[in-house]
């Protein structure tokens, strides 16, 4: 414990490669039909309920949540609950095939009460909300020389239901030999002033960094539309507090068009808008954490650790199209001693812009991070704009695969779990070292969201890569801007595969629901969303090249002469458009009439063609009315010379008349 304990506030130590190496793992209550993804189920969704195995002892039931070899540690531990019953079930942890728990008690007192630590520690986010409803987190560490069990039973006396319960565990396996010490109620008893040292320092976000002796370059400057400003230290040197306020007439703009980029020895490691970077997205908000703090009025710091060995180079850019002022701007470093085990800090981001999103068959995996080498995932964040009523957009789970899994180490049970709080409640929460919701207010309806997670003892090592993705999983059919962030660590020569995002971060920023799912953009329906109502003839599918948008058609083949397919499609926007269509070209297509709600649109289109290709047709003005319009095609004439008759649909497009 002691060694874990002073480990969470060396703030050295997270530039330093382990030694000794561990692996960082998870269990979950993930559900258990996600098993691969080319099989049904990658998406599941019951992330409840679901444990190792039961095992029955002195007559009574307990739920297996984890289970593992040592040495390693628990190094963070969340839950949260359906039910206020079952968050008073009885929790036990078992220590090296100890038959007693070394920890019993309710859940609630060990996670978040005072069992065995004090807040941020042990605590409960957010406290704007019911307490039953909170994310219950432990950072306590919980080591074990040879094997860790941690199991859970409900209280039958209070009628408290199994499949009430969620939980992530993050786990520490050492690899290399090391002697450690198993918890215990002596250890714990033995380390309460250390404990109560890590909490206070925690607590305060004791950053230390007017006690050092540390130089100071200033970074001002003001920056025309599509102008860049570089700034050099020179030395073996690690940035230590990084400054910066912006000006600008749209200082949503700024915050994300303003870019900073940072090399390390000639190593391109830090590509981020700035809000991004300070964990703020494009709002100036509070936050207060272990490694950044924000105001209100702008002022954004940050307290990562950034060593080098030669020479640094600070570049920021104005991908935007006003002017930019950076002021009362700097960094503040101090001599570094290089050496075998010294990172270099990373940051890697990107917007998925008006991405359209769903449930089931309509959730994706979406990639925070893709990297390369040795080093250490650090933590991420998420900004976007939600654009959906009365539902939830993170049920999605986070994946996490390191040194080429094939099935993830890390996979959760919904993206709030992950960032700390639960069941998407739009409450704030900072003040936390850790994890922050500095604004949920598009939780549940249109608006704006920032999510933080910086990692500490669960920061997850690798030795060849790593890959991050979350599933993006929202309950209604919707359209969303979703930018996450990654921060990680990584040896001389390991890098970022994910290309700088110039255009996402140039993209004008969502301030209002409308500015993506408006009226005035165009509505386009890829052709493998729709749904099929009716099909008199021939067969469908969805079929895969990269030439389609989203690389994918629908596709109908084997047509007679008089067939009809119809289809559907949703439409939030009822009104007069202008149709253009997207249709496939080749020499199995024959002519087609097209209807739309009934009206025929236009007569034997010719989509016969030599080679294959994707053929834009304007079509004409046409009414969508408000929810489900109906699209049909029938096939007027066969294609000369082939004994097949083919059809396919790119996307549709419709445009909004003035």
């Amino acid at each position: 414990m002691e060694s874990l304990l002073k480990e969470m506030t060396d703030r050295d130590a997270f530039a330093k490669y382990p030694d000794p190496y561990f692996t960082c793992k998870q269990f979950s209550s993930y559900d258990r039909a996600t098993i691969s993804k080319d099989q049904p189920g990658w998406f599941a969704n019951w992330d409840r309920g679901m444990f190792i195995r039961k095992e029955t002892t002195d007559n009574r039931e307990e739920y297996v949540m984890m289970d593992t070899e040592g040495p390693g540690a628990i190094v963070r531990f969340w839950m949260t609950f359906g039910t206020k019953q079952a968050g008073h079930g009885i929790l036990r942890i078992y220590i090296d095939d100890n038959p007693q728990p070394v920890i019993i008690g309710e859940a609630f007192d060990i996670l978040s009460g005072n069992i065995l630590a004090e807040k941020p520690l042990a605590s409960s986010v957010s406290e704007l909300s019911l307490y039953e409803q909170r994310g219950h987190n432990l950072y306590l560490p919980i080591p074990y020389a040879q094997r860790c069990k941690v199991t859970y039973q409900v209280n039958p006396e209070n009628q408290a239901n199994v499949n009430d319960v969620f939980y992530n565990i993050n786990y520490r396996t050492y690899i290399s030999p090391v002697k450690t010490v198993s918890f215990s109620a002596m250890e714990l008893k033995k380390n309460q002033k250390l404990i109560s040292t890590v909490n206070k320092r925690l607590l305060a976000m004791e950053r230390g960094v007017e006690k050092m002796k540390l130089f100071e370059l200033a970074l001002n400057h003001h920056l025309k539309a599509g102008e860049s400003k570089s700034f050099v230290i020179e030395g073996a040197n690690a940035i230590r507090h990084i400054v910066m306020r912006l000006k600008a007439n749209e200082k949503e703009q700024a915050l994300r068009s303003t870019v900073l980029e940072i090399s390390f020895d000639g190593e391109t490691t830090v590509w981020t808008p700035v809000g991004d970077f300070f964990g703020v997205g494009y709002h100036p908000l509070y936050t207060n954490t272990w490694f950044s703090h924000t105001t209100t009025h702008g002022q954004m710091e940050s307290f990562w650790i950034m060593p080098f060995s030669k020479n640094c180079t600070i570049t920021l850019h104005n991908l935007g199209q006003q002017e930019v002022t950076i002021y009362n701007a700097g960094v503040n470093y101090g001599k570094w001693k290089w050496d075998e085990r010294s990172m270099y800090f990373g940051v890697s981001w990107r917007q998925y812009t008006h991405v359209n999103a769903g449930a089931y068959e309509q959730a994706m995996d979406l990639n925070f991070a893709m990297l390369e080498g040795k080093g250490v995932y650090a933590g991420d964040g998420v900004t976007l704009f939600n654009t959906a009523s009365h539902t939830w957009w993170g049920e999605g789970d986070e994946k996490v695969y390191v040194d080429g899994e094939t099935f993830p180490s890390h996979i959760g049970t919904g993206t709030e779990d992950y960032y700390g709080y639960a069941w998407g409640l739009p409450a704030t929460f900072t003040d936390h070292p850790y994890i922050t919701q500095p604004d949920g207010s598009g939780n549940l309806e249109p608006g704006y969201v920032v999510n933080t997670r910086y990692r500490a003892l669960d920061k997850i090592p690798f030795a060849k890569s790593l890959q991050f993705d979350m599933e993006l999983f929202q309950w209604t059919k919707t359209r969303i801007n979703y930018a996450p962030v990654a921060y990680w660590y990584v040896l001389p020569g390991g890098k970022s595969m994910l290309k700088e995002d110039i255009s996402g971060a140039k993209e004008k920023v969502a301030l209002k629901r409308g500015d993506i799912y408006s009226a005035k953009l165009a509505i386009c329906i890829e052709g493998e969303n729709m749904e099929m109502v009716n099909i008199s003839g021939g067969e469908m599918q969805y079929q895969a090249h990269g030439r389609w948008s989203n690389g994918m058609q629908l596709y109908l083949w084997n047509i007679k002469t008089g067939d009809k397919a119809e289809f559907q499609f949703d439409c939030d926007y009822p009104g007069e458009y202008q149709f253009i269509g997207l249709f496939t070209i080749a020499p199995d297509y024959g002519k087609f009439n097209i209807y739309l709600n009934g009206n025929k649109i236009t007569n034997n289109l010719d989509l016969q063609h030599s080679g294959v290709d994707v053929k834009e047709v304007n079509l004409r003005q046409v009414t969508l009315r408000q929810g489900w319009n109906t699209f049909t095609v029938e096939l007027s004439e066969f294609p000369k010379g082939q004994s097949v008759c083919c059809f396919g649909i790119d996307r549709l497009c419709f445009w909004k008349v003035n």
